[in-house]
């Protein structure tokens, strides 16, 4: 099964929790250091919250479709490319909690879009930010690949 992922910066994690445990009638499915995800069923979604800073607004971090496979994520990278986007790779990348392959792109408003499949779990948060801080979001290009850029809280 797909679903789109939505990753949300937020200022206060244990309250944004809360509301969206209460709003989709589901408890999160991955709880970690400033970190916690939703695996809802209905609407299929996975709803990311990343710990933001405290005295800001919550903010769009990513977007994202989770696939089955790894070869969903070449497919997708391969159209892509065939589409005239600019591709950033990444293999075996350690990024919320989990072992990813993955594939990004940006659409026309410099919005980081991310199709992806989880092949483990993982200790590590991941590397730097993708959709925080505009300096961090890497530009893709048809050649980078396996360059470590995830959805971590910015060091700034």
């Amino acid at each position: 099964m797909s679903r789109v992922q939505l990753a949300l910066r937020v200022a206060d994690l244990e309250a944004s929790i809360a509301f969206y445990a209460a709003l989709f009638d589901t408890p999160p499915a991955k709880r970690r250091p400033g970190y916690a995800n939703f695996a809802i069923e209905e609407p299929p979604l996975k709803l990311v919250l990343l710990e933001g800073e405290a005295d800001q607004e919550t903010a769009m971090d990513h977007l994202g479709v989770e696939v089955e496979s790894s070869k969903t994520v070449t497919e997708a990278r391969d159209r892509f490319v065939e589409a005239g986007l600019a591709t950033f790779d990444e293999t075996d990348t350690e990024c919320c909690y989990a072992v990813q392959d993955k594939v990004w792109v940006h659409g026309p408003g410099a919005e980081p879009w991310e199709v992806y499949v989880v092949k483990a779990d993982s200790d590590s948060l991941g590397g730097s930010a993708i959709g925080s801080d505009e300096a961090a979001v890497p530009t893709p290009t048809a050649d980078t690949a396996n360059n470590s850029a995830c959805c971590a809280p910015t060091t700034s």
